[in-house]
């Protein structure tokens, strides 16, 4: 019950294994020079961030899942082109974000949420938890592309506000104001449907 209790109190802090402050920027040099050794390391810090994000920005577990594929093979062949700024977070999410605008263009459409990936739990692997899912039923569907980014990154992944405002490339202001209103939506929409605190 991460994403519930989080909405409800703002207070969990979920666990993951890198934030944007922590990851190594010297997995991706090494994965530039042929190190498959430190690609798993970087898929094993980050895949759930990526996951994360690809599904704030497809809505879909489905594509998601096929947008962080796709994301770890562009990294693959880019790695060597990384240049250290202290936010290598930031470069994976800028290439997944390129990429899917990459196939919004091509296709010209924009993807539905498929509420029924939501409520198979075997196929959503993050989210077990009924009430948790509706949860993310909700901020998939209520929420702007700029609040469900901010509130899943920090509820799901656990990133800091500062690391969210840094990596979406937005000011921290901005960033806690965004979130707070996402909060206030979703606890209204929760109460609505009788599950409040």
């Amino acid at each position: 019950m991460i994403l519930f209790t989080f909405v409800i109190n703002d207070n969990l802090e979920p666990q993951i294994s890198a934030t944007a402050g922590e990851l190594d920027e010297g997995l991706l040099s090494r994965i530039g020079q042929g190190d498959m050794s430190a690609f798993d390391q970087l898929y094993r810090e980050t895949e759930r961030a990526m996951y994360t994000y690809a599904l704030s920005l497809t809505r879909s577990h489905d594509e998601a899942l096929d947008l962080v594929q796709e994301s770890y093979v562009k990294v693959l062949s880019a790695a060597h082109l990384y240049q250290p700024m202290g936010k290598p977070l930031a470069w994976l999410f800028t290439i997944q974000k390129n990429l899917h605008l990459s196939h919004l263009r091509k296709s010209g459409r924009i993807t539905p949420l498929d509420t029924a990936d939501i409520e198979n739990s075997s196929r959503f692997s993050y989210v077990e938890d009924p009430d948790d899912r509706l949860v993310l039923e909700s901020a998939l569907t209520l929420l702007n592309a700029e609040e469900r980014q901010i509130v899943l990154l920090h509820a799901v992944t656990g990133m800091k506000h500062k690391e969210i405002a840094e990596t979406i490339g937005i000011n921290l202001s901005t960033t806690l104001s965004k979130y707070h209103r996402a909060l206030k939506k979703l606890r209204a929409h929760l109460e609505e449907r009788g599950l409040n605190a």
